[in-house]
């Protein structure tokens, strides 16, 4: 393949850097590919990385680790011993039982895994040897890594399109693959079949991470330097030339400043300082630096977002786009958004970099490993649902019907008007109540503790008499809902007599227009012959003005 026709290839293939992310909650919905999973295998998940030229690959791992696959499989992708594609996940039996800690892919793709135990494990596509075995065939099973690494333990891992990194827990990188532009960093163009140490000017540092471009890589040492070597093309090393670098090489215009992280997209790259401040450079077709215009840059170029410090930067392989987060919780994007070039940091509505390429990247990739890590805190929302009846926390009760329900004074003045009245001088611990059934009164209790009703349709009816004489106008909404949820033809009068005497008239309108509609039937009804005379009256002419009894 000759050197202009490798780097068209990969212009459309670039590589990825998944790294560990914590997430509460994993909406994995916005991510095509689950739909294939059923509600029962997304409650178990708790890793999950979405891969391939179209999003057309997912591994994930569940609540008992073990890891699953389902997809296209590209090149055997899935590693499942075989190159047949699968729309049901199929459990990845070889690595049953490892705990994953980080993993990366790459554009064939190829697969790079590390454990918590620090083992390294490929597969897939392998024409640039850049699994690491030792031979250019592809991976259809997991393999693990030993030559060079056997003593080590692996912390971080990074491919790019056709070679991979690994970065150790004492701080040394080991690189493989693909090496036309010199992106294994060994000084030669010559491709690396096994891992090899990158030394050079990394020899005696400790590197803290890495990251893949396409064809270039990065790593950023404890004192906060940057070194990158591999295609320069672009400017994507940030040396202020486009000439390509065999061996690492210091990013000199970033002198006196601290580097935490780097991330590195289609062909840019990111880096987030100590001070919350990034940093861009590279290509720049679709405005991925963030720089205002589209035009490359082969220094460092200051991205402003804002005046918050930002925690978090993305990029990812499949499409130009850039994203970031602030410590106040902000995620904005730039690029490449659905085909359209954002030159500066736009502020989103979402809560995480990952929902960035979720739904404004092409494919719909992850750009690094989710996590969802159990957690058992609960929200303030779940903190006073679990409360609701308890008697251990409650300092008043109603008496209903004969039956305790127990609540929480300052709860009940905080969330309804009534109670912030009748409760204010009330020392009691103890208030009866008749005016309502019990049903209906722990339901509306209970609604201010959730915000939510759990009444059959009939039972609704009462309720919404009490929103009414306590004037909740949104809980008379709800009860409005669930009542049409039960309207029949049977009781549609006895519905519309009430909508009507508790001036609902949301509901009044959808039981007449019921009504209406099987107007033979409901004048058949023992609730039409006992309706009352003036609702009866009204009834007709109303019903008479919309033409029901014309022939």
């Amino acid at each position: 393949m000759e050197q202009k026709a490798e780097e068209e290839l990969v212009l459309f293939f670039p590589p990825v850097q998944a790294t560990l992310s914590s997430l509460k909650m994993l909406d994995v919905g916005k991510w095509p590919i689950f739909s294939l999973c059923s509600e029962a295998e997304l409650q178990l998940v708790r890793q999950a990385c979405v891969f391939g030229s179209a999003s057309n690959e997912l591994l994930y791992t569940t609540v008992n680790d073990e890891i699953f696959v389902l997809g296209t499989n590209c090149c055997g992708c899935l590693g499942l011993g075989d190159v047949q594609s699968t729309i049901e996940p199929r459990r990845l039996d070889s690595l049953t039982g490892k705990k994953i800690a980080c993993l990366s892919y790459g554009s064939g793709p190829h697969i790079v895994l590390a454990t918590t135990e620090g083992e390294v494990f490929t597969w897939g596509h392998n024409a640039y040897s850049q699994l690491g075995n030792g031979t250019t065939n592809a991976g259809l099973v997991p393999y693990h890594i030993s030559t060079n690494l056997s003593n080590k333990q692996v912390i971080e891992v990074a491919c790019g399109s056709y070679h991979s990194l690994v970065l150790t827990s004492d701080g040394e990188v080991f690189a493989w693959g693909y090496n036309n532009s010199g992106q294994v960093g060994s000084g030669s163009t010559a491709n690396q079949p096994i891992p090899r140490r990158v030394t050079g000017c990394l020899q005696n540092k400790v590197v803290v991470n890495i990251a893949c471009g396409q064809m270039c890589s990065m790593a950023v040492v404890n004192t906060g330097e940057v070194f990158v070597w591999g295609y320069n093309g672009n400017g994507q090393l940030g040396l202020g030339s486009s000439g390509n670098q065999p061996t690492p090489c210091r990013v000199a215009a970033l002198q006196g400043i601290r580097v935490q992280r780097v991330a590195c997209g289609y062909a840019h790259t990111l880096v987030l300082t100590d001070e919350g401040q990034v940093y861009a450079w590279g290509a720049n077709s679709y405005g991925q630096l963030g720089t205002g215009n589209k035009s490359n840059q082969s220094y460092p170029t200051p991205v402003v977002v804002e005046k918050d410090r930002i925690i978090e930067i993305a990029a990812c392989h499949s499409a130009h786009t850039s994203a970031a987060k602030t410590q106040g919780g902000h995620v904005y994007m730039w690029g490449q958004c659905r085909g359209q070039s954002v030159t500066l940091p736009h502020l989103t509505h979402f809560s995480s970099t990952d929902d960035v390429f979720a739904c404004f990247a092409t494919p719909a990739v992850t750009w690094r490993l989710l996590s969802v890590e159990p957690d058992d805190h609960l929200t303030v929302a779940e903190s006073l649902k679990r409360e609701f009846d308890n008697p251990n926390t409650a300092d008043l009760k109603f008496l209903v019907d004969g039956k305790y329900i127990y609540v929480h004074k300052v709860l009940l003045k905080i969330r309804c008007e009534h109670f912030r009245s009748s409760l204010e001088d009330n020392e009691d611990d103890i208030v009866e109540m008749s005016e309502f059934s019990y049903p209906v009164y722990r339901a509306f209790l209970e609604y201010l503790y959730t915000d939510s009703i759990s009444l059959s349709p009939e039972e609704a009816v009462g309720l919404l008499d009490l929103a009414t004489f306590y004037r909740e106008n949104r809980l008379k909404k709800l009860c409005q809902q669930t009542i049409k949820q039960g309207i029949c033809e049977e009781n549609a009068i006895a519905l519309l007599s009430a909508a009507v005497k508790y001036e609902a008239q949301d509901l009044e309108e959808f039981c007449f227009r019921f009504c209406i509609n099987h107007l033979t039937v409901v004048t058949q009804t023992s609730g039409f012959a006992e309706m009352d005379h003036d609702l009866l009256k009204n009834f007709i002419s109303k019903a008479s003005r919309v033409g029901a009894f014309k022939n």
